[in-house]
């Protein structure tokens, strides 16, 4: 399969299996989408160009294919088998939060339960299940989530230092992240951070006017300024090491690009903006019909991107940080984020979930960290969630950057784990499109980074 699009005003085809790009001419496009059929001449684009430029191009072509790097014969792939294997987990240490964000997906934090914090005996007891689960794995993630984290910090640091005792005599190591929306960070909550976490992800919509809008405090006060506040307070002490900026955009901000410029005037260079995710029926959802203003506004922000990486604004942008020469491994590229089989979230009760989104779902429980009950028939069908079995993900080019989407949107919004979310696929489509247009200008550039 090889995709072939028009992006920033130039041609490209990615082949699909090898993972090659090539940028190409207008020609060259016409004559590999036409590849295998036979083509008129005299028509279209092919009328604007000789018989020689076009049998140079289709020798090109035909080079190209001999060289097993165009239209390369899909591979046979063999997913993995279910291992019981754990090797991440997400805490969602606080039932609770101080925003009452309008589209969060968590009910204010509370995911629809009693507004409480994790106590150390569960978390301890999370540290404890994801240890003897991990087998002889050694590379760790725990992720402190919510909720919000910084309304239980005092479990958070007990957790670090508990799960940090292990290390040694376990032979494991832990990295841990932590998602905040920093509106009651302080001094203490930073140092703690860069010395503990390995990522830190804070959460600020764009602009002042699109942030207030949904992003309130409990009291229903604007939260806008005070986050700012603490985010730049917590940027200029974490240098060099990794931290984003997280924001969502709604139905009110289809502008988005403007919100991951503003984002970056402020002196923040690593961004990521999120389509929100809710019913049709939500006032604040993103619909069908918004997804060609959206894929523009995604050329726009990329236009804008390349420019300010040439200068002391350079940033990245989450989305366009794609390695087209690399990626993941096969697993990877097959089963993506790996939710509900080695990646599972505690709740604040001890409730083992597929995920943080599935958190406060009866039907989604598959255990307890604190009665040592786990059930595998769930992880067992998630884990048989790939692009070989999700609907329609075969036939995507897009396929092995997306994995097949997110599980939770998957049984949110069609009913079934297997069925993708075709709005979200459509922007992921456009986000790629975008990557490997940047990262060919920038490689003839010389761009690769902020030094």
């Amino acid at each position: 399969m090889v995709h072939t699009f028009r992006c920033l005003d130039r041609f490209f085809a990615l082949d699909v299996e090898s993972g090659s790009v090539f940028e190409i001419d207008e020609l060259t496009k016409e004559l590999i989408d036409g590849y295998g059929t036979p083509l008129d001449e005299t028509k279209g684009v092919l009328s604007c160009y000789s018989k020689r430029e076009i049998d140079e191009a289709r020798g090109e072509i035909e080079e190209l294919i001999a060289e097993h790097i165009l239209f390369t014969p899909e591979a046979e792939h063999k997913p993995p088998a279910y291992g019981g294997i754990v090797k991440s987990l997400c805490l969602n240490v606080s039932h609770n939060c101080s925003l009452r964000c309008e589209y969060c997906f968590a009910d204010g934090g509370s995911y629809n339960t009693e507004r409480l914090n994790m106590d150390k005996k569960v978390a301890f007891a999370a540290i404890d299940f994801l240890i003897e689960r991990s087998g002889t794995r050694r590379n760790l993630e725990v992720d402190f989530f919510g909720g919000e984290p910084l309304l239980n910090m005092g479990v958070v640091r007990d957790t670090v230092a508990y799960a940090r005792s292990f290390e040694k005599s376990r032979g494991k190591n832990f990295r841990f992240t932590i998602t905040t929306n920093a509106y009651n960070l302080t001094d203490e909550d930073i140092d703690f951070f860069n010395k503990e976490m390995y990522n830190v992800v804070l959460s600020i919509d764009g602009r002042k006017e699109v942030h207030n809008r949904v992003r309130k405090t409990a009291s229903g006060k604007d939260s806008y300024d005070e986050i700012v506040a603490n985010a730049l307070r917590f940027r200029a002490k974490r240098g060099d090491r990794q931290y984003y900026i997280r924001g969502t955009y709604t139905a009110l901000n289809k502008d988005f690009s403007r919100d991951v410029l503003a984002l970056n005037d402020l002196g923040f260079d690593q961004i990521s903006i999120e389509p929100v995710v809710l019913p049709q029926s939500h006032r604040l959802a993103i619909k069908k019909e918004d997804i060609p203003f959206l894929t523009e506004q995604y050329e726009i922000l990329a236009r804008e991107y390349i420019e300010r990486r040439k200068t002391d604004k350079w940033f990245n942008f989450f989305h366009f940080m794609i390695d087209i020469s690399g990626g993941p491994c096969e697993t990877k590229r097959l089963v993506g984020c790996g939710a509900g089989n080695e990646y599972l979230a505690i709740a604040p009760s001890g409730n083992i979930y597929p995920c943080h989104q599935f958190d406060g779902k009866p039907d989604y429980v598959i255990g307890n960290v604190l009665d040592g009950t786990f059930d595998d028939t769930l992880p067992r069908k998630f884990a048989s969630v790939n692009l070989l079995t999700k609907r329609g993900c075969c036939d995507c080019w897009a396929k092995y950057y997306c994995s097949g989407g997110c599980a939770a949107n998957s049984v949110n919004f069609c009913g079934d784990v297997f069925a993708p979310y075709t709005i979200t696929c459509e922007l992921m489509k456009k986000r790629v499109e975008c990557a490997i247009a940047i990262h060919s200008i920038e490689r003839k550039n010389k761009v690769f980074s902020k030094n």
